[in-house]
């Protein structure tokens, strides 16, 4: 990363914009886009959500210092909390020796029709079993542009589940689908559609529902860290002792569910900030995070934090069920803009950034808890949406904010006592 990206906050949005222009992370097209701010147009903000009124803006920034799999990356972020960005980009900055690997084994979507009423569940799931060839030639006619692009219907399995308050017996069928780059809801469903009649014939009973399922155990994506005990300590705690106090938390993240879910919000700081940004659904993504951090039968921490040797080594394995085209991806300019910032031409490349940044956002995090405490850094950034807060317009931002940092109370009372104090000179 190239000098032009030192003290990156400091600069003004011109500055920025110009930086990423000429480093070749935004096109002409792309810096127009940013630079001129265009609200969406407003036949597609009518085409994405009913009695649409206007359109809620939300401040766009970007964490530097990333390097993921050898690459160098800008991401984009939407969040509304001062301190994320800043955060994780310092995160990242010290990973960056060794920069964040990941990996994904598998990268297939989940699909679930739910049957009632099967007179013999376990004959029937073996029936189901052996005609997968049948099955998947009924999938791939009803959804046949998904088979040219390489994806499709590619496992079945089920389950059967039995309801202990009135004896109800479920059989399950869960189809697991390669949807290629897009998020893939329409896929699975319009799959789903096609196959069900098929099942119901060949088992009897009746389809209760036939839906995509948001927990995509098949599409777990791991980004790991390390970074040298050298680039933790500060002037009164040594790099060890944070590493290990550092890895300590995370332990008591999985004995309290109180402390590991405020741990787990702090990793979703960082993967919806990306995920919005893209234009993907943070409330998916969310759901089937929490869902996979209960997966051991208790809620517990998303990451894995040790020590070994002279390094401080972390862990974050989540379902990453997002897209690169499709839905709002390909309807939003802003989102596509974001995709080009990053160079992204697959689902799998996208989920691997977003995993890595949560796994720097919970570094930082973790980082202030068990040294500085987490409102120093926090509270600092907060200054500026407090100058705003009370009213603060143009230069006088700048100058209540730096006032504010200065000063032994950060609140809302002495931002408009500073605030009153500049505009009597």
């Amino acid at each position: 990363m190239t000098n032009l990206f030192n003290k990156f906050y400091k600069k003004t949005r011109d500055e920025r914009l110009s930086i990423l222009l000429s480093e070749h992370y935004l096109d002409d097209e792309d810096y127009c886009l940013f630079k001129t701010n265009s609200p969406l147009d407003n036949d597609v903000a009518n085409s994405l959500i009913e009695n649409q009124l206007t359109q809620f803006p939300l401040p766009l920034g970007v964490a530097l210092n990333f390097l993921i799999d050898g690459e160098e990356k800008i991401i984009p972020m939407v969040v509304e909390e001062p301190s994320v960005i800043a955060a994780c980009s310092n995160a990242a900055k010290l990973a960056r020796p060794n920069g964040f690997k990941t990996s994904i084994e598998t990268y297939l979507k989940r699909g679930q029709i739910i049957l009632t009423g099967v007179t013999n569940p376990n004959d029937a799931e073996k029936l189901i079993l052996s005609q997968f060839d049948k099955i998947k030639e009924v999938a791939d006619k009803a959804h046949p542009s998904i088979i040219k692009r390489g994806g499709g219907l590619k496992e079945i399995t089920c389950d059967i589940f039995e309801s202990e308050n009135d004896n109800d017996t479920f059989l399950t069928v869960y189809l697991l689908i390669d949807v290629q780059k897009a998020m893939g809801a329409n896929i699975i469903n319009t799959i789903l559609e096609g196959v069900t009649p098929f099942i119901v014939d060949l088992v009897g009973g009746e389809a209760l529902m036939s839906i995509l399922s948001n927990y995509n155990t098949e599409s777990l994506v791991t980004s790991t860290c390390s970074i040298p005990f050298n680039k933790l300590g500060n002037q009164t705690t040594s790099g060890k002792d944070i590493a290990q106090r550092i890895e300590k938390a995370t332990q008591y993240a999985n004995l309290d569910t109180y402390r590991a879910v405020t741990h787990n919000k702090g990793i979703m700081n960082g993967v919806d900030s990306v995920v919005i940004a893209t234009g993907n659904d943070p409330r998916a993504v969310s759901a089937a995070a929490h869902a996979y951090a209960s997966k051991n039968g208790a809620y517990q921490s998303m990451t894995e934090w040790h020590v070994q040797d002279e390094y401080l080594v972390g862990k974050l394995t989540l379902p990453m069920s997002i897209g690169s085209v499709g839905g709002a991806i390909s309807v939003l300019p802003m989102a596509q803009a974001n995709l080009n910032m990053m160079s992204i031409s697959t689902s799998e490349e996208l989920a691997r950034i977003i995993v890595s940044v949560g796994l720097a956002q919970n570094l930082a995090a973790l980082k202030a808890l068990v040294s500085d405490g987490i409102q120093k850094g926090h509270m600092t950034l907060h200054a500026s949406s407090l100058a705003i807060q009370v009213g603060a317009t143009g230069d006088e931002i700048e100058l209540v904010t730096e006032k504010l940092r200065q000063s032994p109370h950060m609140n809302t009372q002495t931002a408009t006592d500073i605030l009153n104090q500049l505009r009597q000179k």
